[in-house]
Parts: C-alpha cells; structure tokens; sequence
C-alpha cells in the first residue's frame, strides 16, 4: 500500500444499485469515508437506518459506516469518485455533477458501468471525459472484471480489474480496494476492458436465450467459445489488446455472466428462450439488462468497421425484429463452413492461416 491511500481516502460512489452499494460497503470495509449518492430518499433512508438494499441486494447487511445521500455536494469534497450508473444515464450524471468537479484538478475518477452509448457509440470513459473537459485522463480508471454484486457484498473471494492510462491511478484503486477477500489487478488497457465488458452482456443474453431453449452444455460452450472470438475481433479493430480478452475483463467477466443465475443479461435471454417478449423479459429482471442497447450499439459500430459478428446479428434480430430464437440458431448453425482461427498470416506450404 503507498503513502496516499494509507491514510483514510473520502469517497463518493454515484449510484445505489447492487454493484454501487456492493463497492460502497468495500470501500467502507476498508476504512475508507464512503458517502453513497441514491435519487430515492426510500432508499437513503433504508440505507442509513437498517444498513441494507433490499431491492437490489436481498439479504445483504451493507456497512454501518456508509453515508447515503441525495445532495450531490458531497462529491466536491471526494478524492475518488465511483460512477455506477446505467450506460444511458452516465452522460447526464457527468454533466450534472461536472460543475462541483472543475476546481478540482487533482480529483480521480472510476466507472463501473459496462455499457456502450446509444447514438454516439462511444465507450463509458469517451463519454465521461466529453462531460467533464476538465478531468485529465490520467485521472480516470475503469473498474470491471467477473465480479457479480450478490457475491462481492456478501465478502466471497472475488477478483477485479482497474484499468487506467497511468499506473499511479490504477495503483491508488488498487490499494482502496484491495483486502482479504478482494484481489485487484491494474491494467494499462482502457479499450479492452471496457469493451470486453460490454460485449460479454450480448453474448449472455446468447447463452441465456440457448438455456431457454433447452439447448444444453455444448450449446452454451460454443456461444461463449465463439462469442468471445467477436468480441476479441471488434475490440482489436477498435484498439483493444488482443490480450486483455484473454484476462479476467475478457473470459473471465464472460464466464461468470453467461453461466450465472446472479446475471441479469442472462436472465432475460432465458426469459426470451423461454418465450416472452423483450419488454415482458425485462419487466421480469426489473434491473437494467445492459446488453440489449450494447448489442444495437455492438453492431452499428461492427458494420461501420466491417467485422463480422453472427452471433451478435442473431440476438439483434431476436431482441428488435421479432425473430424466433429457434430460427435464429438454426440459421446460425446452417452458415457456410469457416475456419476456426482467425485469418491473419497464411502459410504457404499447408495454405491454413493464423492469428
């Protein structure tokens, strides 16, 4: 742990939810000063009286030392601010709360969101630093990786990944975060972790929709398997490393969000596999399924750069044109016979060619 973040850091989390209250308790954990911004007074009143969530995380005692409030003044006293917002709602979030920020020059900012934005298909960090102008990129971390908020509250063994342009913020995290149950691991990789958690959620709903369908284990295998073969391929084209798809924010957040009962995106594919109407699916999860907008926004952004991506274009017409899910799979393992590998380098003796 260095110097800085021994000392008791204050920290505004921004945004109630399972994932927000999960960190909030952590961060409070960890001796941290965490003040929690909620928009409901329900909520910050259950929150400071009982010390729990109930909507969003049953059963889970929060810390007592967690402040929750609706006034967003708190933040201009915060070293760290914690983003956990929907996709949609993180743009409007920025420039509400930019205002308390601008004197702050020094001040770091996270996000935990996993999400891509409708309209300008930008990443949630492009979108942050369009907001607030001011904030350096230095500054700015994501936090992602396989870590469902039912367990992270309830102190099971779980790892994270923060991502940053500089090593000294992804450090600073790390250190907050860090304790006997929370191992984190930095990375310099902004791209890749971002994309490689918000892509994971279509191929969820993918996997979801397939366990709906009865389709069983080898089905749900070969989603994932070639899933993260088109999430690799657009992260790359996009600026990503290849190896970040093979690390915890990669494989790992794709793991635990397909074969999970805990994952939303994987809840409503189900529900969708199971014959429901999006909007009954969604209704039923009642949180926000973060995959159906990253699945329109996956595959504007992959026809605009020419990468294919079948599995991606199957779940885009079962969530928006009303297609089957039986047809949609059967039309998927009815395509026309490819290579596995990826055609990067061809030998010219065997004629195969590889990544």
């Amino acid at each position: 742990m260095n110097a800085e973040t021994s000392l008791i850091q204050r920290i505004a989390v921004v945004g109630a939810g399972s994932f927000g209250s999960a960190l909030a308790s952590v961060f409070a954990t960890n001796g941290h000063e965490v003040t929690l911004l909620a928009r409901r007074d329900s909520l910050i009143q259950e929150i400071n009286q009982h010390h729990t969530n109930k909507q969003y995380l049953p059963g889970v005692s929060l810390h007592p030392a967690i402040f929750a409030t609706s006034d967003e003044k708190h933040i201009a006293n915060a070293d760290l601010i914690v983003l956990v917002v929907p996709s949609h709602a993180m743009r409007e979030t920025c420039e509400r709360i930019a205002p308390l920020l601008q004197s702050k020059s020094k001040v770091k900012v996270a996000h935990a969101t996993k999400g891509l934005e409708v309209g300008t298909m930008a990443r949630m960090s492009t979108v942050i630093l369009d907001s607030c102008p001011f904030l350096q990129e230095q500054n700015l971390a994501v936090l992602s990786g396989p870590s469902h908020a039912e367990e992270v509250s309830r102190e099971l063994p779980t790892t994270l990944v923060v991502a940053s342009a500089s090593k000294s913020t992804a450090e600073y995290i790390q250190d907050m975060l860090m304790n006997r149950v929370l191992r984190v691991y930095t990375n310099p990789d902004v791209v890749g972790a971002e994309l490689g958690g918000a892509l994971k959620n279509i191929i969820a709903l993918g996997c979801g929709i397939s366990d709906g369908l009865g389709y069983g284990d080898n089905a749900r295998a070969a989603i994932m398997t070639r899933g993260l073969v088109e999430i690799s391929r657009l992260g790359i084209r996009l600026g990503a490393a290849f190896n970040t798809f093979s690390g915890l924010t990669g494989v790992g957040d794709l793991i635990v969000t397909c074969t999970s009962r805990h994952s939303r995106n994987w809840n409503a594919g189900y529900l969708l596999g199971q014959g429901f109407s999006l909007d009954d699916a969604l209704q039923k999860v009642g949180m926000v399924v973060e995959g159906v907008r990253t699945t329109k926004v996956a595959l504007a952004v992959a026809n605009e750069v020419a990468v294919p991506m079948p599995i991606a274009s199957a779940i885009g017409d079962i969530l928006f044109n009303q297609k089957s899910p039986r047809l949609a799979v059967d039309e998927l393992m009815s395509r026309t016979r490819t290579h596995e590998m990826e055609p990067f380098i061809q030998d010219a003796t065997t004629g195969w060619m590889f990544p």
